[in-house]
């Protein structure tokens, strides 16, 4: 809760920008992240600072191309984004920091109540999360499944 007891908790200054992570929040996320794969050229950028540029674009719903040019570039944080969607880094992050906050409010890890409001409900009877696609791409159709044989002349 906002009291004036919390606020210093919460207070984000002596930060570049409001979005990125103090050195508490990093050193609970640094062991999250798996190292740079062996062979090949070696990691030349900060992952820190690819995390404080995805927490960027997040915190501030910008486009890509104006990620502030202190941070790395653009290609570089995306790629990390992509990547670390696809092999489950974020939900660990996640994970790990859900968990720490909910330590930090004297609250058991797991909640043991939840609340359903009738949106839930309307969606969980609409198929819920699985129902949106991430990707949408159309299907192709094949010939044989079409009604119209390409043999046949137009006249």
């Amino acid at each position: 809760m906002w009291t004036t007891e919390n606020r210093p908790r919460y207070e984000r200054k002596g930060l570049r920008y409001p979005s990125d992570m103090t050195d508490g929040e990093w050193e609970l996320v640094k062991p999250l992240i798996r190292p740079a794969k062996r062979g090949g050229r070696k990691r030349e950028v900060d992952v820190r600072e690819v995390l404080n540029g995805i927490l960027y674009v997040l915190s501030t719903g910008c486009q890509w191309r104006a990620l502030p040019r202190d941070l790395p570039a653009r290609s570089t944080v995306h790629g990390y984004l992509q990547r670390w969607d696809y092999d489950g880094t974020l939900m660990s992050i996640h994970d790990a920091l859900y968990i720490a906050c909910r330590e930090q409010a004297d609250r058991e890890i797991t909640p043991t109540a939840c609340v359903i409001d009738s949106q839930s409900v309307k969606s969980a009877e609409k198929g819920g999360p699985r129902s949106i696609r991430r990707v949408t791409t159309r299907a192709r159709r094949s010939r044989a499944r079409s009604g119209m044989s390409w043999s046949t002349h137009w006249a």
